[in-house]
């Protein structure tokens, strides 16, 4: 089958011929429509996570997929062939961008019917990571306030839709060309990172997401109420151990991880029109690595999709 892979850590993205998987009896093999790509992505593959995520060479990427089941394995219940998915698989099984991926069943939901192909690979992770930011770890509720940085990324871009569904006040921070796509989403009161404080306009919020790290993350501690949380998804969280220490339990550092039973609720959600996928480009196989270039300049409005049945 068709794939992207690196060699090596830091090498650049290869398209080449990989031996089809097989599912074994928890996994289902699923036949790829569109993927996506992420951060995490970037980070893999340049070898910054391998203490902690190491990964086998050669290495197919992606942690984003939709697409249709092919075969199941002998202990697999919850899906049936010709059944359409979406997931984000676990580390171990990365390796979405290609003809065909296999998938723990657990990690899997049958995808939303209202959505293409391509909106239904740009929300697995991004979905998760802030379903599991906000309402899992945050413990966010109706009229509460919360401050989501990076508001048009891929994160936020759905962290906002799903903190207007629970019924908080958003604030978020993006450059004024992204005023309106946030201000669409549903934020409240947007920030322009680049001519403002944040900190100094805010005060009084109960809980922050960051995505940044670095000084945002500590800045963003001046922006809390007294029982109010940080919570950071950045591996690149610089300075945390030393901020959870001032803080004790008020900053958690959130990992997405994978859960076929949240991505159902959220599919539900997405079906009833509550949380929409923003999409910036789309690139065929082909041009993986030109998509992951594109990424690594920081300005995607939301998600940039890999359409593996493009030009086929």
């Amino acid at each position: 089958m068709q794939a992207a892979i690196i060699r090596s850590y830091g090498s650049p993205i290869e398209i080449a011929q990989m031996p089809k998987p097989s599912p074994d009896k928890n996994s289902i093999l699923v036949k790829v429509q569109s993927a996506s790509i992420n951060p995490l992505d970037n980070w893999a593959i340049s070898g910054a996570l391998q203490n902690v995520m190491p990964v086998k060479m050669p290495h197919i990427v992606g942690y984003d997929v939709t697409g249709k089941v092919v075969e199941i394995g002998s202990a697999v219940r919850n899906f049936k062939i010709g059944d359409l998915i979406f997931a984000r698989p676990d580390t171990n099984q990365a390796g979405t961008i290609a003809e065909y991926t296999s998938i723990k069943a657990m990690d899997a939901a049958i995808r939303p019917c209202n959505l293409s192909n391509n909106e239904c690979a740009a929300f697995p992770l991004v979905g998760l990571t802030a379903w599991q930011s906000l309402i899992e770890a945050g413990k966010l509720q109706k009229g509460q306030r919360v401050l989501i940085h990076a508001g048009s990324g891929g994160v936020g871009t759905i962290a906002i839709q799903i903190a207007k569904y629970i019924g908080a006040f958003v604030a978020t921070t993006t450059s004024d060309a992204n005023f309106t796509l946030v201000k669409r989403l549903g934020a409240d009161t947007v920030i322009n990172y680049k001519t403002e404080k944040f900190e100094e306009l805010l005060e009084d919020y109960d809980l922050v997401l960051d995505s940044l790290g670095g000084e945002v993350l500590e800045r963003s501690a001046k922006v809390l109420n007294k029982h109010g949380l940080l919570v950071s998804v950045s591996v690149k969280a610089k300075g945390a151990d030393t901020l959870i220490e001032k803080m004790r339990q008020r900053l958690q550092l959130v990992y997405s991880w994978p859960s076929g039973t949240t991505l159902a609720e959220l599919a539900s959600l997405l079906e009833k029109g509550f949380l929409k996928p923003v999409i910036d480009r789309v690139y065929p196989i082909h041009e993986t690595q030109a998509a992951l270039d594109y990424l690594n300049k920081g300005r995607a409005k939301g998600k940039i999709v890999i359409d593996v049945l493009q030009g086929k």
